[in-house]
């Protein structure tokens, strides 16, 4: 496995090379493999929530996208009224099991 670079962990960051450089290592896959791996979860990933199904991952979290609707905001520099659009967003709420696993690890 590859040291990190001093910026990268004044920033804390993991990265998608990273990560797939663990699950080669864990494995015991090729980084090709992995690499095709990580992307095809991604991918179905990305595809259930833009149908609008709610994706769910025991011991992880949950995931899905609400609709939210336009609403009243101003401008901060100027003040001025102005209207937020309608849009989807996606939310992300942790497990139990995750929130007691980051606890324990920090706590």
């Amino acid at each position: 496995m590859r040291n990190k670079t001093d910026s990268e962990k004044e920033t804390g960051k993991m990265t998608k090379a990273e990560i797939v450089e663990r699950v080669a290592e864990k494995t015991g896959f090729s980084k090709k493999e992995s690499v095709e791996m990580f992307e095809l979860l991604f991918d179905t990933m990305k595809s259930t929530l833009e149908t609008g199904e709610k994706l769910k991952i025991t011991g992880f979290g949950n995931f899905e996208v609400k609709q939210k609707a336009d609403r009243r905001g101003r401008n901060p520099q100027t003040g001025e009224e102005i209207t937020i659009e309608a849009r989807k967003i996606l939310t992300f709420k942790p497990s139990n099991m995750l929130k007691d696993s980051i606890n324990a690890v920090n706590g």
